[in-house]
């Protein structure tokens, strides 16, 4: 039995690597943003692999959440500074409350539930978010994401990109793809099947 990423990332053991506490805030706070969305989307679209990548990124919010807890007691060196590391210790677990509350929501794809207003919403949803992955073919590998004219052609924002075990949140148009790269994409059916034919290297631009 094939032992889920997420998983596997929950008993990785953590490392301590120094970094700025503001960056950690930042990253706690994009994961937010892209948690929920995936969250609500795997529930209306019946997505399990939506649902995977929603269980990843609670695992990595544990980690930071942690992380940012060893930080805040190496920086306390009086009662002054452990007042205002409460303060920041409070956002990062508002933070972390909210992707648990993420991962309680794809939850309920393990029950069949059947509600007729889900087809309803389905199909009146203008916009769907769908995880894709850059194949060694295709002609997007190496290419930026505004050389590509994504956006322009087919209606798509990329949310994320997974990069091994790095994210990059809301990329912009200077970001280079690169091959095994896996997009978290947000746009009209239409167009997503267009940007998916090019990632898998069934065409070679946009049109």
């Amino acid at each position: 039995m094939k032992i889920p990423r997420w998983k596997k990332a929950e008993f990785e053991e953590i490392e301590y690597e120094p970094t700025s506490i503001r960056e950690l805030l930042r990253e706690m706070k994009n994961i937010c943003e892209l948690i929920v969305d995936l969250a609500y989307s795997a529930i209306l679209f019946n997505s399990k692999e939506i649902a995977e990548e929603v269980k990843y990124l609670e695992v990595r919010m544990d980690k930071l959440n942690y992380q940012i807890r060893i930080m805040a007691m190496l920086a306390a060196r009086s009662a002054e500074d452990a007042e205002k590391m409460a303060g920041i210790l409070q956002i990062a677990q508002a933070a972390e409350t909210i992707s648990n509350a993420a991962g309680d929501i794809v939850k309920l794809l393990s029950y069949k539930l059947t509600h007729p207003i889900l087809p309803h919403l389905i199909k009146e949803s203008d916009e769907v978010i769908r995880k894709m992955t850059i194949h060694k073919n295709s002609a997007a590998v190496n290419k930026k994401i505004g050389e590509l004219r994504i956006s322009s052609e087919t209606g798509v924002r990329i949310l994320a990109i997974r990069r091994k075990n790095k994210w990059i949140y809301g990329p912009k148009g200077d970001i280079t793809l690169k091959e095994n790269d896996i997009l978290i994409c947000i746009g009209p059916e239409e167009g997503l099947n267009q940007l998916n034919k090019l990632l898998k290297g069934e065409i070679e631009v946009l049109t």
